[in-house]
């Protein structure tokens, strides 16, 4: 068993143990089969059969604040732990454990179409059975919710593409939404690099850092690209409503 195969079934094991959660549930480039080692975080759902208490809630800090010191070390293993008997409400941020602290996020109606279209169930129900049917049109109005939210905050704070990182995961994720727009369908960040809106030398490196290569990028230059690209995106996905 790999490294995150054993994560990953120790973190089943021990929600199975706490006696409220229903469901683990996989997302994100896992449940796309676009995971790179050491380069992508694991994103798991799991559904939970009443509000996350406070009890609840220290419980999983600890079990997560364990896990990262064992098992799952350097794997970015997250959870966002999500009350069932409100799981309609895409509006609601639940406890969400990610990069080593707890946080309160909603369950993105991206994540969720991800997690109907491709997901797949370590525990519990499968995903297509715990989320309702969705449809290519609604997949362009979870894009367009993300584009018009958090998105719309970050341009308005071009500082933050001058954190390489940052810059990649705004051009492929810029790239992922145009496709999604024109298609109804989810784009992969692998995928997504042959359609970054970057000059050739950017593209490359963006690639090189996707495939776990240590390569720098002029950081003024790229974030001048990336915020561009999303400035643009977010606006042209504005005017198409």
């Amino acid at each position: 068993m790999d490294a995150t195969s054993a994560a990953l079934e120790e973190l089943r094991v021990r929600v199975v143990a706490l006696g409220w959660v229903t469901d683990l549930l996989v997302a994100g480039s896992l449940a796309t089969g676009d995971h790179r080692p050491g380069v992508s975080d694991l994103d798991l759902v799991a559904l939970v059969d009443g509000p996350m208490s406070t009890a609840r809630v220290d419980a999983v800090a600890a079990m997560h604040r364990e896990l990262d010191a064992g098992v799952a070390a350097g794997l970015a293993l997250g959870c966002v732990y999500v009350d069932a008997t409100r799981l309609t409400d895409a509006t609601l941020r639940h406890p969400t454990w990610t990069h080593g602290r707890l946080v309160d996020r909603v369950l993105s109606r991206v994540t969720r179409a991800e997690l109907v279209r491709h997901g797949h169930a370590l525990q519990g129900r499968a995903p297509s059975a715990a989320l309702p049917a969705i449809t290519d049109d609604e997949v362009r109005y979870a894009v367009r919710a993300d584009l018009a939210g958090y998105w719309t905050w970050a341009i308005h704070r071009p500082w933050l593409w001058l954190d390489t990182a940052f810059a990649d995961l705004s051009l492929t994720t810029m790239a992922r939404a145009r496709h999604t727009l024109a298609t109804g369908t989810l784009l992969t960040k692998t995928a997504a690099l042959d359609h970054l809106a970057a000059p050739p030398w950017l593209r490359d490196q963006v690639r090189a850092r996707r495939n776990g290569t240590r390569v720098r990028s002029p950081r003024v230059r790229t974030a001048a690209v990336g915020w561009v690209d999303a400035v643009r995106t977010v606006a042209r996905a504005r005017h198409r409503r």
